[in-house]
């Protein structure tokens, strides 16, 4: 068996956004939002449910899931590849956005509910924290209380989780390890052969992909491809217009040194011990170089090919 990547957005989109597949994102929510009890989600209403002739041509409707519990609290959901200009901006923009459409011109305030915007990136997005999940809403200054709550951000960091399978600890943790390494399995693992993963890997199965559906995928890779190389292109050269700023240069240095330290662990949870000329190789390389490390780890056959000039 064969199974798709859950990182490239079509892909995330088909299995967590399908109709026929509400109960693999309904325990997603539930673990990461620890809802127990008659907290539970009862019923999930997905908004705009995955359909591939429809989308064909139109990106930004494969890139969130959305979605309405029973209690009326609305999700959006959204894998992110790379990290764009203003991406924090437009999360926070998005957010709002479902928010103030919950009612129209004249209807009563207290007829909305809350949104909970729930972010998935394959990148390091806050590089002074090594935690890969984090909650973020707003306090009052003076005694940390909470009083806005209507809105609130999840964030899931994908490189920061290292962990192997044998080692994930609850459903969360395995559903971020279903996320990073669903395409590498060709069977459905003991630890996952759960029903709302068995779903998950059902939906992801090569085999179950109509011709469309296989040739959006195909071009959801490559224009993730052609978007990281473009990326790459610009941070390099802003890299190097930034090295005559001493300011800039500190910002650099502080992501460099967090992505080498996500490296390294990738490193380790991937091949086992590493030699000293390895760790060297990595904590003194460059920004470009740990990028492109990274992004080839999962296809390396070990450290000397992945480290090959």
């Amino acid at each position: 068996m064969k199974f798709i990547d859950p990182r490239i957005d079509f892909a995330f989109k088909r299995i967590f956004g399908s109709e026929d597949a509400k109960d693999v994102l309904t325990s997603f929510l539930e673990s990461l939002l620890d809802l127990e009890g008659d907290r539970r989600i009862a019923e999930l209403t997905i908004l705009d449910p995955f359909l591939a002739p429809r989308i064909k041509e139109l990106k930004s409707s494969i890139l969130d899931v959305r979605c309405k519990d029973h209690r009326g609290i609305s999700y959006v959901v959204e894998m992110q590849v790379e990290k764009v200009d203003g991406f924090l901006k437009r999360i926070q923009y998005n957010s709002a956005k479902v928010y103030t459409q919950q009612i129209g011109k004249g209807e009563k305030y207290p007829a909305l509910n809350q949104v909970i915007a729930v972010t998935i990136a394959d990148f390091i997005m806050f590089a002074d924290f090594e935690h890969c999940v984090s909650r973020h809403e707003s306090r009052e200054t003076v005694t940390g209380n909470t009083y806005l709550t209507d809105i609130l951000h999840y964030f899931i960091e994908l490189p920061k989780f290292s962990k192997a399978l044998e080692e994930c600890e609850g459903i969360l943790e395995k559903w971020i390890y279903f996320i990073c390494y669903a395409e590498t399995f060709d069977r459905v693992p003991e630890q996952l052969d759960l029903p709302p993963f068995r779903h998950a890997f059902e939906k992801a199965m090569l085999a179950n992909m109509t011709v469309d559906e296989l040739d959006l995928y195909d071009k959801a890779g490559i224009a993730i491809a052609d978007t990281r190389g473009r990326l790459k292109l610009a941070r390099d050269e802003g890299k190097q217009e930034g090295r005559a700023e001493g300011r800039a240069e500190g910002r650099a240095e502080g992501e460099r040194i967090g992505m080498a330290n996500v490296l390294l662990r990738q490193l380790q949870h991937r091949f086992g011990h590493l030699p000293d000329a390895i760790k060297d190789k990595v904590t003194s390389a460059s920004l470009p170089l740990l990028v492109s490390w990274i992004d080839g780890i999962l296809e390396a056959k070990d450290l000397e090919d992945l480290f090959a000039d």
